[in-house]
């Protein structure tokens, strides 16, 4: 693992977005996040606060089309930069699980760093949208996000009733799972039978 830096960067240019990313895993969770979707920079601080790693997310996208472009692509080059940020993936816990209560709603997400990326999406919406945010891009951010950083994710919407709880319970339990995985684990070795993941 690159364990002297634990950092990722990553810049792209497409004919839909222009995103620049930085990541620190170590770094106590400071987020500045600029996405032009005002609940969806109020979900990704929270989870880069929650996860403890440091987000600069600066994004520009074409709005005037709709969300997905941005939210997708933000999604793609944010596991990218984790995935840099995360070297070989030795030397961490690797797995994490955790449930988050928000009010009424409460999520759960178990996850593992292994390289061998997947989804597992059980959310239910009950509105289109929060804000400019259109809910059913939640699922395609994750996606995205776990497909890019080599991350099989598993996230469980159990229950709830306002939207805007039930999506800000799922970012918060992804990214306290995420706090569990990347921390330093005991002896910097890979976590795995097969000695590399």
């Amino acid at each position: 693992m690159n364990d002297f830096i634990r950092k990722g960067n990553v810049s792209r240019t497409t004919r839909e977005t222009d995103i620049n990313i930085s990541v620190a895993l170590d770094n106590k969770g400071n987020a500045d996040i600029s996405t032009g979707i005002g609940f969806f920079d109020h979900m990704l601080t929270a989870l880069s606060v929650h996860s403890g790693i440091s987000m600069n997310v600066k994004v520009k996208g074409d709005l005037h089309v709709d969300c997905h472009h941005t939210i997708e692509d933000t999604g793609i080059a944010l596991g990218q930069a984790l995935g840099q940020a995360l070297g070989n993936k030795s030397g961490i816990v690797r797995y994490g699980t955790a449930y988050i209560p928000m009010d009424e709603s409460l999520a759960m997400a178990s996850l593992d760093l292994s390289n061998r990326p997947f989804l597992v999406f059980n959310c239910n919406f009950t509105n289109q949208s929060c804000g400019d945010y259109d809910l059913c891009m939640t699922e395609e951010f994750f996606r995205a996000f776990a497909f890019n950083a080599g991350m099989t994710l598993h996230i469980n919407l159990l229950y709830g009733s306002n939207d805007h709880h039930k999506a800000e319970a799922v970012y918060k339990t992804v990214a306290h799972a995420l706090k569990t995985a990347v921390a330093r684990n005991a002896d910097g070795a890979v976590l795995s039978t097969k000695g590399v993941l």
